[in-house]
């Protein structure tokens, strides 16, 4: 009897070991790629691994989406470009990168649009949201889920304690002309200066301000030589993963259901992550002597006020959704909420 147990021991071992074997060699139907311009553990490219995971999880080693950092396939603008013509399949970029090209995606990056971050996820993860999503496809690309990247302030290398202080200051944007024309309004010179190139355009002295949020300030090392960072939050441009539309039509359709689902999540996971990671980039600097500067309540309505021609000019035909979204009309959402 024992021997007859062992025997069936010994086969439903041998089974699993076959099966394991087999599922390690399971031959993938597509290997895509995914682009990151932030370093390997920065909340964003995080948030990419495990979207990544999920999508090799749930297709059985299907897909596979490799994920590489820090910029290897160049800028985000230069990434947006090859996705439209199927060179890299899958991104997370800003959403500044092509909010020119598309009337609604501007009106989601508007300066002081937004109360706070619970205010622009309620934009975001309703109907809004949706729409915006969908209309990427203007663009040739797919959107899949929005990311956070916090909220955007400046920091220089002398204190900007007012609008005055801003005058004439070298600031780098985003290439974007929708944040050139707001620094313009505020006085200052936009100067577009890559993400990667900020530090060393900091010391070469090419530009005096950057605006941006805390991690970045913190990770990417910009607070060594730019020791005042001042909270204007004057807006909060999310992040979105994106995908190209050439490689989305290509999936089938099972594949497309499962990938969607998994960006989904992973946004959740990174927002998640950026919290914490705020908090800690915060702490990080605030230790290491830099100066935080908090802008008294009318500075900060004088900087709202000279910034609303940019309105009329990006979002005259949307004037009804901004109000909406500044009224914070906003009831229903993908969950339901």
């Amino acid at each position: 009897m024992k021997k007859w147990i062992l025997a069936g021991l010994c086969f439903c071992l041998a089974l699993c070991l076959c099966a394991c074997a087999e599922l390690e060699t399971t031959e993938p139907e597509y290997v895509l790629t995914y682009a990151e311009n932030q370093p390997q553990n920065y909340p964003t490219s995080l948030g990419g691994e495990r979207f990544a995971e999920l999508v090799k999880q749930r297709t059985n080693g299907k897909v596979i989406i490799q994920v590489k950092y820090a910029g290897e396939y160049g800028t985000d603008e230069e990434v947006a470009e090859q996705m439209r013509f199927g060179g890299i399949d899958f991104a997370r970029v800003s959403l500044a990168v092509v909010a020119d090209e598309v009337p609604i995606l501007n009106v989601l990056q508007m300066p002081f649009l937004y109360k706070d971050a619970a205010h622009m996820w309620r934009v975001l993860d309703g109907d809004i949201g949706k729409e915006a999503l969908g209309a990427f496809q203007e663009t040739g690309l797919v959107g899949l889920s929005w990311y956070d990247s916090g909220a955007r302030s400046f920091y220089s290398t002398k204190p900007i304690n007012s609008i005055q202080d801003l005058q004439g200051m070298t600031v780098r944007v985003q290439n974007s002309q929708l944040a050139m024309d707001m620094i313009t309004l505020l006085g200052a010179e936009p100067v577009y200066v890559d993400h990667n190139d900020v530090y060393y355009a900091f010391v070469t002295r090419k530009i005096d301000a950057a605006e941006n949020n805390w991690p970045v300030y913190q990770y990417m090392e910009h607070y060594l030589v730019a020791k005042y960072y001042t909270v204007a939050e004057h807006t909060r441009v999310p992040d979105v993963q994106i995908a190209s539309q050439r490689t989305w039509e290509i999936l089938p359709e099972e594949y497309r259901t499962i990938i969607q689902e998994c960006a989904q999540e992973s946004a959740l996971y990174q927002r998640n992550l950026w919290v914490r990671n705020d908090i800690f980039a915060r702490a990080t600097v605030i230790d290491s002597g830099c100066e935080i500067i908090h802008l008294e309540p009318e500075q900060k309505l004088q900087f709202q006020e000279m910034v609303q021609p940019l309105y009329k000019k990006y979002c005259s035909d949307y004037m009804d959704l901004i109000k909406t979204i500044q009224n914070d009309i906003v009831v229903k959402t993908s969950t339901g909420e």
